[in-house]
């Protein structure tokens, strides 16, 4: 096994995890197979009861990690599917060690940072690197480690110096250390200053491990001068030091690595230079190129509570962005604070009348936790329902579409959510039985579930290539109220999609209206560049009207799935991880935002 560590330095968010994405992507063009771990310095267990605004969005692994956002971006770079294990944070190390204490397994010994600590992050580090995350039997030939924070900070001194240990026990050769920093540009001399990363890399010397590369991230390709610099003092030679300049959109980072060599000095630093082949990037490539004919916008509403940090939704950015290239739109999205429609509201206004949702094509209501917002996400549903707007609601978005037709159409007017109103006489969603209101972390109803179409002619199960069964990622602690279902399907409302027992809704539609979904499940988090989600591809194509036209391909196209059959029968594949593969024509374009949507 070879490991590549990429670490920061500097500053915060200098794009450490999409630098090493890049890394793991060019490195399986050259032929290798790759897996990833990220390292997140933090106490807690992992990412599941951190606040979106702290840390992001949480990313919801197959096997029902909550883990950071990084591990998305490993997913979609790599096409590969990562284990909670893959995320090493200081709470799941200390939690091990005092496990083995407490069971007596130090004999006696006197539990310390050196050498417990730190050897029980190594044996992490291996452990999960050899875990087979593409598909195939047997392990990855290299290992792409992120360590989360920036060099200096006090919580990541154990693995630092784990790290340190590390490369000596894997001996020269293979272990490659890929350090990003920052070489800003001072607006009063307008000249490219070093002194940073000198600073940096003299830090990172100076606690035992020495960088390989630097990727330097700076707003301008490095001057030839600036590059000397660097080698002189940070004793890195020329050839290693990369400039990570800004760009248009992220999926130019690995074009970027390639064609200044990158991929050669980590090769030839973990002596595979003579096995793996030129990196081919022909897809990547074309995928970039095509980015800017894209013109065509397609308008999407997005109603949320966590608009103010924009990567709470990184994965549904992802996702539509993905969807949109599949029907060639140039996306923009229109943030809308779901609290602002019910200070709307509270003014005695019309919020079917306002423009923060007039001019969008199609509504995307995510998901969330909490009842900040819940009403201004129901007046979007009433907004979508009844002016015919293609709408997507995606977990606590399902469970406020239901809340909404209970209201409107059953008139109950009283009916909620047990989340929002334990007392409410008409409770269209409920506890699940198997939760816990005591413990927070990890208790929801988590990771890869099965969902059974029971309509096989509807939208989704079309869209879903007429797979009889999706397997699709949770997270939630609340559902639809199943004794209820008779009367909303009664009044027009059709659950289409169950889990194996029949009494959780899973997929909910109105027939009666073009495009109108909610999922209990997070779509999001299978979409891939290339193989766009199922449901997304449905509302972008409903937002521009290209519906009917993509049910077709969908309905007589390839239909097998990777987690399902097609009406029985084995096809070849089309649907992979839910996703529909289609031929590369497009780019992934990047996300043009309004501006709004900040928040108070």
């Amino acid at each position: 096994m070879k490991y590549v560590l990429v670490t920061g330095g500097v500053v915060s968010g200098l794009g450490k995890g999409v630098t090493a994405s890049s890394i793991g992507l060019l490195l399986k063009s050259c032929g290798l197979r790759v897996t990833s771990i990220k390292i997140d310095p933090y106490l807690n267990s992992d990412a599941g009861t951190m606040s979106p605004f702290e840390h992001g969005e949480v990313f919801v692994l197959d096997d029902g990690g909550e883990v950071d956002l990084d591990l998305g971006n490993y997913e979609r770079f790599l096409d590969i599917t990562l284990t909670r294990d893959n995320n090493i944070t200081t709470g799941k190390i200390y939690q091990s060690v005092i496990n083995k204490e407490r069971k007596g397994d130090y004999l006696g010994k006197t539990v310390q940072v050196v050498p417990h600590v730190t050897d029980a992050i190594q044996e992490w580090i291996e452990h999960a690197a050899m875990i087979p995350v593409d598909g195939k039997e047997g392990p990855a030939d290299i290992c792409v480690i992120e360590l989360g924070g920036t060099i200096g900070d006090i919580e990541s001194m154990p693995f630092i110096e784990a790290l340190g240990q590390f490369s000596y026990r894997v001996g020269p050769g293979n272990f490659c250390l890929v350090h990003v920093s920052l070489v800003p540009v001072l607006n009063v001399v307008g000249e490219q200053k070093t002194k940073p990363t000198q600073h940096s890399v003299r830090g990172l010397r100076g606690l035992g491990l020495t960088p390989n590369i630097l990727a330097c991230r700076s707003t301008k390709p490095l001057e030839d001068s600036v590059k000397r610099k660097l080698y002189q003092f940070c004793h890195v030679p020329e050839e290693n030091i990369v400039t990570l300049y800004d760009v248009p959109n992220i999926w130019h980072i690995p074009l970027l690595l390639r064609d200044q060599k990158a991929h050669e000095a980590i090769l030839k630093g973990l002596n595979l230079l003579g096995i793996a082949r030129e990196p081919d990037l022909t897809e990547w490539t074309a995928r970039t190129k095509v980015y800017d004919m894209l013109h065509d916008p397609v308008k999407i509403a997005m109603v949320g509570k966590y608009v103010g940090l924009k990567d709470s939704y990184l994965s549904v950015l992802k996702a539509l962005l993905h969807a949109s290239v599949g029907c060639r739109r140039k996306l923009v999205v229109e943030w809308v604070e779901a609290s602002h429609l019910e200070d709307i509201t509270s003014k005695e206004k019309d919020p079917l009348n306002d423009n923060l949702m007039q001019g969008a094509d199609g509504i995307l209501v995510p998901g969330g936790f909490g009842d900040r917002g819940v009403q201004g996400k129901i007046l979007a549903a009433k907004y979508a329902r009844e002016r015919k707007v293609p709408f997507l609601g995606i977990c606590l978005g399902m469970q406020i579409a239901v809340i909404e037709f209970a209201r409107s159409v059953l008139g109950l007017h009283d009916a909620n959510s047990m989340e929002f109103d334990p007392e409410t006489t008409n409770p269209c969603v409920i506890f699940m039985p198997e939760g816990s209101k005591t413990h927070m972390g990890g208790t929801m109803r988590l990771g890869s579930r099965r969902t059974y179409f029971k309509v096989p002619d509807c939208k989704s199960a079309q869209l879903y290539g007429n797979a009889t069964f999706v397997d699709e990622r949770h997270r939630h602690r609340y559902e639809v109220n199943p004794d209820m279902i008779s009367d909303l399907e009664a009044a027009g409302l059709s659950f289409v999609g169950r889990d194996e027992s029949g009494r959780r809704m899973e997929i909910v539609e109105l027939p009666s209206h073009p495009y109108f979904i909610g999922v209990q499940f997070h779509p999001e988090f299978k979409s891939r560049p290339g193989k766009p989600s199922a449901l997304f591809s449905g509302l972008i194509a409903a937002s521009c009207g290209q519906l009917d036209s993509l049910l077709i391909v969908s309905g007589h196209g390839s239909k097998a799935t990777a987690n399902g059959i097609s009406n029985g029968k084995a096809t070849s594949k089309a649907w992979q991880n839910g996703n529909y593969s289609k031929p590369l024509n497009g780019s992934l374009n990047g996300v043009y935002s309004n501006g709004n949507g900040v928040h108070h």
